[in-house]
């Protein structure tokens, strides 16, 4: 067992002095704000900022500068050696950034323009992406690493650091008492009496394998436990984010009484490996964490919530190494995560490493528990808690219960409008589910009525309609899309956004044009072969058929009536209707 000197790790007083100013003071600088410029930040900037502001990033008091920046991507170190993994610095775009000077005050808000820190600039500068992304993560390839992906895509091209002085934390609405500070939890585990705490960091449900996980590095250590989950981004309309947290909540319940606390942590992740596992660590100690629980791909951003084979981007062990190396450092002792499987003959979880040939070991994947839960079948005890698959169930009814949106796409003509008017009285017919009808030619006069017939304005129509149908499917309805939707990109976005909320079900019309030509009731295709309608589908703009739709339909033999009853019954194959 690694022994963590306490002279490593900083006093009380380290975590209960926030950057949090006092009232008296926070009215002057609420007088400093004014006529100052100010930026409103985005989610994974509000996050950062909270970290900030309440010391879980200590020993930082504000955002890295450009010395601190480029010896963090060297070394892992800031200047003055005290181990920091993870570039934290205020990301703006160029327009804004090249408006400040250094000592300039910018006001820092929420995304409703709520003032909440002022920061005093120092370093403004650009920098090198490339290399941020090769020495973080280890590549510059977006499309191998979605950290990277987010480094290119999202975070602005301009970096400013400077010290924080702040007037309010982020403003969180949804569990308040799970909301805590390094001083709440070191006030906490005070009163508790616990010495010796471990940190379990998760984004995953937790089940019974986890609890026994959990309970093994407990053991080792002779700690309580801190169970501290990531809040997901955009948590208020996201319905899995309360999902998760009810969950912990019931998992907590679990364990031996008064051995566990659980805290919110509002981390926008990097996905960065064993760098990540390293920030991670330093955060639990700063939480008051005298041991930290890692995984042997923590931090990977193709970990397997079940320990998976599946390739991981970092070598696996990575993480755990790193973490172990800095601990007499950082102040916080890693515990390797033992993987706990269920063994029938016993009838109990034993570490995995204990298995062997003749033991009949039992498991359920992330995939299997879903389509169990799609399909309202048995979720066995030795596996998860009921109150959990009661919060599970609650949340991801069966396919039966769950709405569902219905995309019909293709060429004016095609039969999309017509196939959606059947499908709609027959789901009226039903009394099952509220409907509601968005076909294409209603929607651009009642939702879309400015936008023309760009590339750009067709897919943003095409992502109202997705936006709406989310809506519906979300709160239990069926929404039955028909627009001619060319483009796959905007197709993509809706099947995204809407396959969170229930089910969606793309249906191509592939009715070929001469046939769609012949059926052209208004003449559009005459005029548009006349030259007299511009941008018009299938003649001068072209429509990309759907790369993986779940039905095909051509109805140029096909009666509109068995063209429904082709959607209905794959609806009834996939569990919708019953």
């Amino acid at each position: 067992m690694e022994k963590i000197s306490s002279s490593t790790r900083p006093g009380w007083q380290d975590y209960s002095e926030s950057l949090i100013v006092h009232f008296r003071h926070g009215e002057s600088l609420r007088q400093k704000a004014q006529g100052c410029l100010a930026v409103d930040l985005n989610q994974r900037q509000l996050c950062d900022l909270e970290l900030l502001l309440n010391r879980a990033c200590y020993p930082l008091s504000g955002y890295l500068d450009r010395a601190d920046y480029e010896s963090v991507l060297d070394s892992m170190r800031l200047c003055d050696g005290t181990p920091w993994p993870i570039p934290l610095c205020l990301d703006l775009d160029e327009k804004t950034a090249l408006a400040l000077t250094s000592g300039q005050l910018l006001a820092l808000n929420d995304q409703e323009g709520f003032l909440l820190a002022l920061l005093t600039v120092r370093d403004i500068w650009q920098p090198d992406k490339k290399r941020e992304a090769m020495q973080v993560y280890g590549t510059d390839d977006g499309s191998r690493h979605p950290g990277v992906q987010q480094l290119f895509s999202q975070v602005g091209p301009w970096y400013v650091s400077g010290t924080l002085e702040g007037l309010h934390l982020p403003v969180h609405y949804d569990f308040k008492e799970l909301r805590l500070s390094p001083a709440d939890t070191h006030r906490q585990f005070a009163l508790n009496g616990w010495r010796q705490v471990i940190g379990f960091h998760t984004e995953e449900y937790l089940h019974c394998a986890h609890r026994e996980m959990v309970l093994h590095a407990a053991r080792e250590a002779g700690a309580n436990i801190f169970l501290q989950p990531v809040v997901s981004l955009g948590q208020y309309g996201n319905l899995d984010h309360y999902t998760h947290v009810r969950c912990y909540q019931q998992i907590a319940h679990k364990f031996p009484r008064n051995m566990v606390l659980v805290g919110l942590l509002p981390m926008a992740n990097r996905w960065a490996g064993p760098r990540e596992a390293l920030w991670h660590a330093i955060i639990k100690r700063n939480h008051g964490c005298t041991h930290f629980i890692v995984a042997d791909d923590h931090g990977d951003p193709f970990a397997s919530p079940n320990g998976g084979e599946q390739p991981l981007f970092y070598p696996r062990h990575a993480a755990q190494e790193l973490v172990r190396r800095f601990a007499p450092e950082t102040g916080i002792a890693m515990i390797p995560l033992v993987r706990m499987v269920y063994v029938e003959d016993k009838a109990q979880y034993v570490p995995e490493s204990q298995v062997t040939g003749g033991m009949q070991v039992k498991e359920i994947s992330s995939g299997e528990l879903k389509r169990r839960l799609e399909h309202d079948l048995e979720i066995p005890g030795w596996f998860s808690y009921p109150e959990v698959v009661a919060e599970l169930k609650r949340a991801y009814p069966p396919r039966s219960k769950q709405g569902f949106t219905i995309f019909i796409s293709g060429l004016s003509g095609s039969g999309k409008s017509t196939l959606a008017r059947v499908l709609l009285i027959k789901f009226l017919e039903m009394r099952a589910r509220p409907v509601t009808l968005l076909d294409g030619d209603i929607v651009r006069k009642n939702l879309s009525s400015e936008l023309n017939f760009s590339h750009a304005h067709r897919n943003l129509n095409i992502i109202r309609i997705g936006f709406v149908a989310s809506e519906i499917t979300k709160n239990g309805g069926i929404a039955i899309c028909a627009p001619i939707a060319p483009y796959e990109e905007s197709r993509q976005a809706n099947r995204e956004l809407i396959s969170r909320c229930g089910g969606y079900i793309e249906v191509y019309m592939a009715t070929p044009l001469e046939v769609c030509e012949q059926r052209d009731r208004k003449g559009l295709y005459a005029k548009a072969r006349a030259g007299k309608v511009q941008g018009f589908t299938g003649v001068s703009d072209p429509y990309v058929p759907p790369s993986n739709p779940e039905l095909t339909i051509d109805t140029t033999t096909m009666t509109p009536a068995e063209a429904a009853q082709e959607v209905l019954l794959y609806l009834e194959e996939q569990g919708y209707l019953r």
